[in-house]
């Protein structure tokens, strides 16, 4: 922790010195961050309460495979790393995360030692600024069985005439609601402590306002692994785990907030009391997971 401490107080300083945007024919940085992990229990007991993994463990137990989404936590360290270097083409405060996917090709064990390797892939324009593609991948023995594409978005201003991404399609008519759950105003502090994530936009009213928010939100991570353990739990089907999942993080979740899980079939989205889709997802069953698209 005290490592990963410095590691976002140097991106912290460096940030102010990223604030242009980058060009988007610019070469990605070339290296590559690895590392072997292994799971800490009580960080994994914390997060599984917190996420609401742990009525699917019959209470809390160490020994269960770790949730889909977890491995992103464990690589956490590592991607801080990457994003914090002097060549990482974007100021790692206010950062956020727009979108990910995640193939987990068999279960992962707390006690198994993990090989985690992280690296940039590309920039896109974005309507409101520009976007990151950071790949994090994880080999057991050598055998790659997790993988995850997320998107990050700096926000700025795009030069006049410059090409953006066109906006979102409208939304589609909205799934089933299944449950409502009020979130805390200290949600991302909670989060943050079970993840390593303090980002400042997470944390307080007056840090997420240095970043042009109202207030503190939530993280997109926190909020995909709730609605994965949701989805395990409210899934009348049959299929076993999904071991694929994509989603877009279309809007903050603003804290404190209710919000509203909603799912049909292998879909499922959060929304906010106005009907504004925070997120949308997608799984698929074990045998249909092989690789992420474009892999």
């Amino acid at each position: 922790m005290a490592s990963l401490a410095l590691t976002l107080l140097r991106g912290a300083a460096l940030s102010p010195f990223k604030r242009r945007p980058p060009r988007l024919d610019a070469a990605p940085p070339a290296g590559t961050h690895t590392g072997h992990i292994r799971t800490d229990i009580q960080q994994l007991i914390a997060y599984e309460r917190l996420c609401g993994f742990a009525p699917e463990h019959e209470g809390i137990r160490g020994d269960a495979p770790l949730p889909l989404p977890y491995p992103h936590v464990l690589a956490f360290p590592l991607t801080m790393r990457l994003m914090a270097a002097r060549d990482f083409p974007l100021p790692l405060l206010g950062l956020v995360h727009t979108s990910v996917e995640i193939v987990q090709r068999r279960a992962l064990l707390p006690d198994e030692e993990l090989e985690v390797t992280t690296y940039t892939e590309k920039l896109t324009p974005h309507r409101r600024g520009t976007e990151v593609t950071v790949v994090t991948l994880v080999a057991v023995g050598g055998t790659p069985v997790w993988e995850s594409r997320s998107t990050y978005l700096s926000r700025h201003r795009r030069a006049t005439g410059t090409t953006s991404a066109p906006a979102p399609p409208a939304e589609p008519d909205p799934l089933p609601a299944l449950a409502d759950w009020r979130l805390p105003a200290d949600l991302g502090r909670r989060y943050a402590a079970v993840s390593g994530d303090r980002n400042p936009i997470h944390l307080y009213p007056l840090t997420a306002r240095l970043f042009g928010f109202p207030r503190a939100i939530a993280h997109g991570m926190w909020t995909l692994a709730r609605c994965v353990a949701e989805h395990r739990r409210t899934d009348s089907s049959g299929s076993p785990t999904p071991q694929y999942v994509s989603a877009d993080f279309k809007a903050i979740v603003p804290l404190p907030s209710t919000v509203t899980y909603a799912a049909d079939g292998d879909a499922f989205e959060l929304r906010g009391p106005s009907g504004r889709v925070h997120l949308t997802a997608t799984t698929r069953a074990p045998e249909s997971a092989d690789r992420l698209p474009g892999r």
